[in-house]
Parts: structure tokens; sequence; C-alpha cells
């Protein structure tokens, strides 16, 4: 979709913090009308993955998640399995290790489902999410030195019926979620 009239031309930027996770940039553009430009605060972090478990039980269909803590909520959240990309990794690369990292469990079969912007008026970097199956459970984690987290087995039901009520919490769970049902109904 090509709409010039709406958009913004930077004319520079310059790096104002910079830590571990993230880097905050300040970001120096030229409104679509051409006036003086304008500050905007961009945070500029590594892409993400988030995969979507998923375990054929006699019980029906479950979900393989993770408790953790969040120190911005300052709470327990249940989650898919999930995160940074390190250098040279490509999405399913980064998947299939965050999930195997957290779970101990190994995907035979992973699907990108998804991608998006986590919040694109302030974030630079995109979400990619994946669904796996056909788990092989090899029985241990490879945490990194500040993770915590707690594996947990959810009946799909459960999840889809309390998501966006704790301990559902995380935003981007709702986004993978809705990206596994729409996978779902293709299948129908």
């Amino acid at each position: 979709m090509n709409k010039p009239h709406l958009k913004w031309t930077e004319t520079g930027n310059k790096q104002v913090f910079d830590c571990k996770i993230f880097s905050v940039n300040e970001s120096y553009c030229k409104s679509p009308a051409g006036n003086e430009p304008q500050t905007f605060t961009v945070i500029d972090a590594k892409d993400w993955a988030i995969v979507v478990p998923v375990i054929e039980t006699p019980k029906g269909k479950q979900f393989l998640m993770v408790w953790q803590w969040r120190h911005g909520s300052k709470c327990l959240s249940l989650e898919f399995p999930g995160g940074v990309f390190e250098p040279g990794e490509n999405p399913e690369q980064a998947a299939a290790r965050e999930l195997y990292e957290e779970t101990g469990y190994k995907p035979q079969k992973i699907k990108k489902i998804g991608e998006f912007s986590p919040n694109p008026a302030i974030m630079s970097n995109k979400v990619h999410f994946f669904l796996a199956e056909d788990l092989i459970d090899t029985g241990k984690q490879e945490l990194d030195e500040d993770e915590y987290v707690e594996i947990a087995l959810m009946d799909e039901k459960e999840v889809i019926q309390g998501m966006g009520k704790p301990p559902f919490v995380h935003a981007l769970m709702g986004t993978a979620l809705a990206l596994y049902n729409q996978e779902s109904l293709q299948k129908e």
C-alpha cells in the first residue's frame, strides 16, 4: 500500500541510551507536509520468537507453556515459550532454540504462523510466531543464567477461555493464540 501523503522522512537519529536488551534513540523526522523535523523516541530491540507448542493427549490438545516472573508488571505470567534472536539466527532457528532452552522439548514440525510489530509507534523490532508440533521431550532445560521458568501443560480450552485474565496477562500471548486459532481454522 503506497500512501506517500502519510509518510514521514527521517533526517537523522541519535542513540540516547543502550542496555543489554534494547537501545533508545531519538529519530528526527519531517512530516508529510515537509515541516521542520520533530523528535520521536524509538526503542530498537532484537527480533523475538514466540512458539505455540501443541501436544496431542488422550484428553485433547494441550499447550506447553511456562510460568515466569515479569518485572514490568511485577507478577507471574503463564506464557508460550519465546525469546530474543541470537546473532545470525533466522526466525525458525530462534523459535526452536527458545522452545528447547525453556522447556527441554524439540519440535519435529515447526511452522511460522505470523509476524507482528509489537508496538510500531515506539518499537522497531518484529515478533515472529510459530506453531510447534510432534514434540520430543529431552528431559532437560537449558535456561539462561537469569531465567527462572516452570513448565506447565495447559488444556487448549482453558487457555482460550482464560486469555486476557491472570495469569494469561502477556499481550503477545493473545496475539500468538489468535494466530494459532487462525491456523486451526485453515486446517478445517
